[in-house]
């Protein structure tokens, strides 16, 4: 179980990681922020058919459900949202007529089934409306919790406000912004959070 645990974790935050820095590369000032995949022009590609804020609102999604798979709070909500992100990506890449491209995303769209088999327990009462019995007791959540995480989540976005006037000041918040989430289980009267 150990071993399953450990690859739920790794690959969730591979998979935000990817995301993550994928919506910031795309909204940062010069687009001087280091992301992993997806080019950065595309906003200014999809522009010229009038989607520019169409482009931008994926990027801020990009970089919301990372977040909620890099730092562990709300990660299995993180991997449902992705489901429908990677979905669009696809059909976008499909469009466009881009080779590869929808080979990796059916291969990450692989990757976050597995996140949401390991999860199953957690989403199944969704289906049957039966409250399931988690193998491990979780503390329980509580407000000061979600308001950190919340708040680290505001700082990366300032951060991509900031990135137009004072470049090192925006990654100290960015860095700041996931910092704080990751630690918003602490307020929770636990050091990890499972979910």
């Amino acid at each position: 179980m150990r071993t399953f645990r450990f690859f739920y974790h790794a690959t969730a935050i591979f998979l935000g990681l990817i995301f993550f820095t994928s919506g910031m590369a795309k909204l940062y000032a010069g687009h001087k922020f280091p992301g992993v995949i997806g080019p950065v022009w595309l906003a200014d590609r999809l522009e010229e058919y009038d989607l520019g804020l169409y482009a931008r609102f994926i990027a801020a999604s990009q970089i919301s459900i990372g977040f909620s798979l890099l730092v562990p709070r709300f990660r299995t909500l993180g991997a449902v949202m992705l489901v429908p992100m990677i979905a669009n990506i696809l059909m976008v890449t499909i469009s466009m007529k881009w080779q590869g491209t929808p080979y990796v995303l059916a291969f990450l769209l692989l990757l976050n089934a597995g996140l949401l088999i390991y999860d199953a327990p957690r989403l199944m009462h969704l289906i049957t409306g039966k409250p399931h019995p988690f193998k491990e007791a979780e503390p329980p959540r509580r407000w000061k919790g979600h308001l950190a995480w919340l708040a680290g989540l505001a700082l990366v976005f300032c951060g991509i406000g900031v990135s137009y006037s004072v470049l090192s000041l925006s990654y100290l918040l960015v860095v700041s912004g996931i910092l704080l989430a990751w630690f918003s289980a602490r307020l929770d009267g636990s050091a990890h959070s499972n979910n």
